[in-house]
């Protein structure tokens, strides 16, 4: 009688997978239980540093502000102030900046007028009647400057009307006021330049 070969082949080993049925036979590693896995979701509400924290803030309201700041002397209508948003208010800002104005030197004017009041003090030469006169000088501009301002605001009002019908806001003091500021100060920056075309 025949008899049945011997198996000498050994049984393979076990590998770590069949020992632990816990391990994942894809990745080779334990599977995150569910509550492992809520565990590493979980964020705290106040970060660990708080001190990056409170500069990253810092970082982004300074950017805000820049971006608004660039936007509002750009005239973007979304960071510009109620009272200058507006087809009208546009289109005053631009007559005005189109235009020179004697209330422009105003400013400078008074600056020098303070610098020469003080001369006579160091300069004996200099009478002292020369500060009073430099002041009157002042005043005298300063009624020009107004003058200036009423003749514009009048031609500013005709071209309203005829652009935007008779439902014109009052422009005269917006406009005086932008007209008496430096032009290097205005706010939103002049969008236009001296002698030019206003559509």
């Amino acid at each position: 009688m025949a008899r049945t070969p011997r198996n000498t082949e050994q049984p393979a080993a076990e590998t770590p997978l069949e020992l632990d049925p816990k391990l994942d036979s894809k990745k080779g590693k334990a599977t995150p239980t569910r509550a492992q896995r809520e565990a590493e979701r979980l964020r705290p509400l106040v970060p660990n540093d708080r001190k990056e924290a409170a500069r990253a803030n810092r970082d982004k309201q300074a950017a805000e502000r820049e971006k608004a700041r660039v936007g509002l002397a750009a005239g973007d209508e979304r960071y510009l102030p109620v009272r200058e948003r507006g087809p009208q208010k546009k289109y005053i800002r631009d007559y005005v900046d189109s235009r020179f104005s004697i209330g422009e030197l105003v400013l400078p004017l008074m600056f020098l007028v303070i610098i020469v009041s003080f001369l006579p003090q160091f300069i004996p030469a200099i009478p002292q009647e020369f500060s009073a006169w430099s002041l009157y000088a002042v005043w005298g501009f300063l009624v020009l400057a107004i003058i200036d301002c009423v003749i514009m605001t009048q031609l500013l009002k005709r071209r309203l009307r005829e652009r935007f019908g008779d439902k014109t806001e009052r422009v005269g003091l917006y406009a005086s006021i932008r007209a008496l500021q430096f032009r290097m100060l205005r706010m939103p920056k002049p969008q236009v330049k001296i002698g030019q075309a206003i559509d």
